[in-house]
């Protein structure tokens, strides 16, 4: 029995059961875009979907990431406990649980608009590349931020059948905001990677880190607000965004010793900017 419990918990902590966050950050545009493509409450069934949808893909893709990593990640100081690293998990059974959850979110498109099926498809693609990308591309944050935005137009096809101004600015602010909070996340990684030689934005970005993540996140906030004009939003939409603002100064002070800890906890921080912008396109 306690073999079993052994490695349930094991599977949930290579699925990132124990940090949340990764979900919630996928899941926020997810909710932006449900809530902004038909102006008003989106159906039940489609919000059931495409929640699901979010924690059976995030699982996926730290399967996937871990699967890629596993001869690197014992060298890094944070990943030295994941269960591919420790033997908690085998690589077979890592396959297995994937090919699980691939079939899982297969079945869950299946209820959706075939154009959304097809989408859909080009998501899995790029959440497969991003790994990879860390071995060759300076910037995999980028590829990062268009997995974790694609959910946004696949939203659209299948609430409106199209994909207006308003869902591609979405997407993009989507974009700015994944390579803000991620080259935060990467900061933390900086020493080993560069050790290692894998890439990443905070790498590309030299002493100049703080600078762009302060750009992404400007674009970030400056993208939303013309998705607000275009929408028709009211006072408060734009009062959130300046509360969206606060967060990212917070957060600028919490990385500008570098420090690893800091770095991480200005990388969960940005949970709440996602939770104030629906607030945001709620309420506004």
């Amino acid at each position: 029995m306690n073999h079993v419990m052994n490695k349930l918990v094991a599977y949930l902590q290579l699925m990132r059961f124990h940090r949340p966050i990764g979900f919630l950050l996928l899941l926020w545009p997810t909710l932006w875009a449900l809530w902004t493509a038909d102006y008003s409450q989106p159906p039940l069934f489609i919000l059931f979907i495409f929640s699901l949808g979010v924690i059976v893909m995030r699982s996926a893709g730290c399967i996937i990431n871990d699967i890629a990593d596993r001869n690197f990640d014992g060298k890094v100081v944070r990943t030295q406990a994941r269960p591919l690293v420790t033997g908690a998990v085998t690589i077979k059974e890592a396959w297995i649980l994937l090919i699980m959850l691939c079939l899982l979110a297969f079945v869950l498109v299946l209820f959706l608009h075939p154009i959304t099926i097809l989408l859909s498809g080009v998501g899995f693609l790029l959440a497969l590349c991003y790994p990879l990308t860390k071995r060759f591309f300076p910037m995999p944050q980028f590829v990062l931020g268009l997995a974790f935005a694609w959910s946004i137009p696949m939203v659209f096809v299948e609430l409106t059948q199209h994909l207006p101004l308003p869902a591609w600015i979405l997407f993009l602010a989507t974009v700015c905001w994944t390579m803000a909070y991620d080259t935060q996340y990467a900061l933390a990684d900086r020493p080993d990677d560069i050790e290692l030689g894998l890439r990443s934005s905070a790498i590309l970005f030299g002493r100049y880190e703080r600078l762009w993540i302060g750009i992404f996140q400007l674009l970030m906030v400056l993208l939303l607000s013309i998705v607000g004009f275009l929408l028709h939003k009211a006072l408060f939409f734009y009062i959130l965004l300046l509360a969206v603002m606060g967060f990212a100064l917070y957060q600028q002070c919490l990385i500008s010793t570098l420090d690893r800890r800091q770095c991480i906890r200005a990388f969960t921080n940005n949970h709440w900017v996602g939770a104030v912008v629906f607030l945001a396109i709620v309420l506004g």
